[in-house]
């Protein structure tokens, strides 16, 4: 895996003469937003006092205003978006190929549809779908690709008078991972964030095994990860076969490295691993520079972060008849 020191030199020789022309787009961008906010400010904000001290209506001040922004979005969506579609595509997937030259970097695919059904994660049903920024290739001897991912449901509510209100919840919303795994297995295991114990103890034991959505509680016996997880599976044995105590350990250790509850399944000899995140992946920034090397670094770090669960896991160690 590449080094920080090797990625330095990268930059200097073969980023830094692309990202000085992004940067004097994003320049030219950022002058253009402030100018078109400017103008609009000067429109809007006679406007509003008129209505607001006038007309005495707060309603018609409030869509001025939404209207007004809705205006500057368009304005400057389109060249928003040129700005980061052109810096994922010359930047970021030289960056992709710098940290392992057998992958690929997609900004506009991710993980499909049937590749999250398949991986009975999340077993909700969602009503939006959407993701970006998918990585996908061969690291070592596994095959692996993840993306950004999002899905949500919807509610609706009706109040007294008969409007309808309708709500969007997050089902997920982070890195979804799915690579090879080094085994064999024609079973189904499922691990999941162990909520119901740290909420409810004894109780929260029960509440796991009657959990009728999912197949057959299974205990293990690394204590550290029992309390971090509750599994789920069709065959006790090559679920013990699958999660090893070395595995355990390291799935425990992945979890505190991301700082945050991670959901893994392995089905079809794969394994697929959601880690959920608050923040956007491999966004160029219009308010700092892009050029600086601080500005590329943390992408290369996100992607040695997520190449490295291959490592992490030992993914690329075949076990017996794994080839």
């Amino acid at each position: 895996m590449k080094t920080k020191k090797e990625f330095h030199s990268f930059y200097h020789e073969e980023l830094r003469p692309h990202l000085d022309s992004h940067e004097e787009t994003r320049i030219a961008f950022v002058k253009k937003r402030n100018k078109v906010i400017l103008i609009l400010t000067i429109i809007e904000l006679p406007a509003m006092l008129f209505i607001l001290l006038v007309l005495n209506n707060f309603y018609f001040m409030l869509i001025s205003l939404l209207v007004t922004i809705a205006i500057g979005y368009f304005i400057l969506g389109h060249d928003h978006k040129n700005f980061k579609n052109a810096y994922k595509r010359q930047v970021i997937s030289k960056i992709v190929r710098f940290v392992e030259p057998g992958l690929n970097y997609r900004p506009t695919a991710y993980i499909t549809r049937d590749e999250y059904y398949d991986s009975q994660l999340y077993l909700k049903n969602y009503d939006r779908y959407s993701g970006e920024d998918l990585v996908e290739g061969i690291y070592g001897k596994t095959r692996l690709k993840f993306s950004e991912l999002k899905t949500e449901y919807k509610t609706t509510s009706t109040d007294s008078e008969g409007n309808t209100r309708t709500s969007w919840h997050t089902i997920f919303d982070g890195l979804f991972f799915m690579a090879d795994f080094n085994k064999n297995f024609s079973s189904r295991v499922v691990v999941l964030p162990d909520t119901a114990q740290k909420l409810f103890g004894f109780l929260g034991q029960k509440l796991q095994s009657w959990n009728f959505s999912r197949d057959e509680l299974i205990k293990l016996e690394n204590a550290e990860f029992e309390e971090s997880f509750v599994v789920y599976g069709n065959d006790q044995i090559e679920a013990r076969y699958i999660l090893s105590p070395v595995l355990m350990e390291k799935i425990v250790a992945l979890k505190k490295s991301v700082g945050t509850d991670i959901s893994i399944s392995f089905i079809n000899s794969r394994i697929n691993i959601a880690i959920p995140l608050n923040r956007d992946l491999f966004e160029p920034q219009t308010n700092i520079p892009v050029n600086t090397f601080s500005a590329v670094q943390e992408f290369f770090d996100d992607l040695i972060d997520f190449v490295e669960i291959v490592d992490d896991l030992q993914l690329n160690t075949r076990i017996w008849t794994k080839e």
